[in-house]
């Protein structure tokens, strides 16, 4: 079983806990973690995009001269593609990215996901983040004693008014329950900061 450090707001050690096998010392599955990836990334697109082709643009009704006897090349339409205002060729249309993946897919790339995150000593355990202020500045202070840095994914249990406001306007800090956490979140995260009670609540979860 793996063990890791539990610090508090301060950066003390203040005791151990012991990680579940099954979820943080998995050998990672890298193609169901990059189906999940894509799955994700592909979810956040609109799909909005669209170009006119020929029969789409206004204008180009009659042809633009006679077939023959002009020395031009012969012409049908001043809304050809090769015009300008001309129609698009193999332009984008609405479409949806939508993919699709079994749940125990997810939840193997999710244990993937965490697993690496152990392995790479990138997870910093805490034994609770209750803080008294919605103050930016003593999150900031908080992060620096444990010393989180770069992109950080903060997860707990139950989320309260202090930590949403001190943690919101801090541009590289992401704060999720541990029942919204996703492959994507964890995997663009340098750092997974994490309370005690929602490594227990996701090892119920995923275990």
């Amino acid at each position: 079983m793996k063990k890791n450090s539990v610090l508090n707001i301060k950066g003390e050690k203040v005791g151990d806990i012991t990680l579940n096998e099954n979820v943080w010392g998995i050998t990672p599955n890298d193609a169901v973690l990059y189906d999940a990836i894509t799955l994700a990334r592909n979810s956040q697109r609109q799909g909005t995009h669209s170009t006119k082709t020929r029969s789409e643009v206004s204008g180009g009704g009659r042809k633009p001269w006679r077939q023959k006897g002009t020395g031009h090349a012969r012409q049908g339409s001043t809304r050809s593609p090769q015009w300008p205002g001309g129609g698009i060729v193999f332009g984008p249309k609405p479409r949806t990215y939508n993919k699709k993946q079994n749940r125990k897919e997810r939840v193997l790339a999710l244990k993937s996901a965490l697993s690496y995150k152990a392995q790479d000593k990138e997870i910093i355990v805490l034994d609770n983040l209750n803080i008294d202020t919605n103050k930016t500045k003593d999150m900031l202070t908080i992060l620096e004693a444990i010393k989180a840095n770069k992109n950080i994914l903060i997860v707990v249990n139950e989320l309260t008014d202090n930590v949403i406001l001190s943690s919101r306007n801090i541009p590289n800090v992401v704060l999720l329950k541990a029942d919204e956490i996703s492959t994507l979140d964890v995997i663009a995260s340098d750092c997974l900061v994490i309370t005690e009670d929602a490594v227990k609540a996701i090892e119920e979860v995923l275990a």
